[in-house]
């Protein structure tokens, strides 16, 4: 028996990782691989907006982040809608993952983060810096590359790239 005060077990940790992901690029992915290393269960649960024209539909992409994410076991890939921390609520989880890229990010990261938790004390937010080589890159600016007929495959995951091909020939 040891004289030792016993150390309390920490509790699960269940991240959501939520967003767009329209398309998933590849400074997703370096969050999903990079977060899914910090908490024992990661939702990436992509955001049902009804006011956007997606490039791929929700269904579309809920299959491609299951896809492109079935080498991590402790993710799971989920959509919603409302409040992020009303699903939070109902998915038990106790921290949001976000990204940062740049101080633009921040401030409007903080604010969000600040109301959640004035919303919803218990659960926490998690902010990761983009990788160097991601920091650039956006959805947004994916999409833009797209509609101009730029190349867009050294951003996005090849399952991406192959779906925006086959997308846009279909298209033609």
């Amino acid at each position: 028996m040891s004289d030792s005060p016993e150390v309390p077990r920490p509790a699960r940790l269940v991240a959501i990782y939520p967003g767009s992901f329209d398309p998933l690029t590849n400074g997703h992915l370096d969050l999903i691989s990079r977060g899914s290393r910090l908490v024992d269960h990661l939702i990436v649960s992509i955001l049902n907006n009804t006011q956007k024209q997606p490039l791929f539909e929700l269904e579309e992409r809920v299959q491609i982040i299951r896809e492109v994410t079935a080498k991590f076991p402790n993710v799971e890939v989920d959509s919603f809608q409302g409040l992020l921390v009303d699903y939070a609520s109902q998915r038990g989880a106790n921290a949001i993952l976000r990204g940062i890229r740049a101080i633009s990010d921040y401030e409007t990261e903080l604010q969000m983060a600040l109301m959640n938790r004035r919303m919803r004390p218990e659960t926490e937010t998690i902010f990761l810096m983009a990788a160097e080589e991601y920091s650039f890159i956006s959805s947004r600016m994916i999409r833009e590359i797209i509609m101009l007929g730029g190349a867009v495959s050294p951003f996005v995951p090849d399952t991406v790239a192959n779906r925006i091909g086959a997308k846009f020939r279909q298209k033609r």
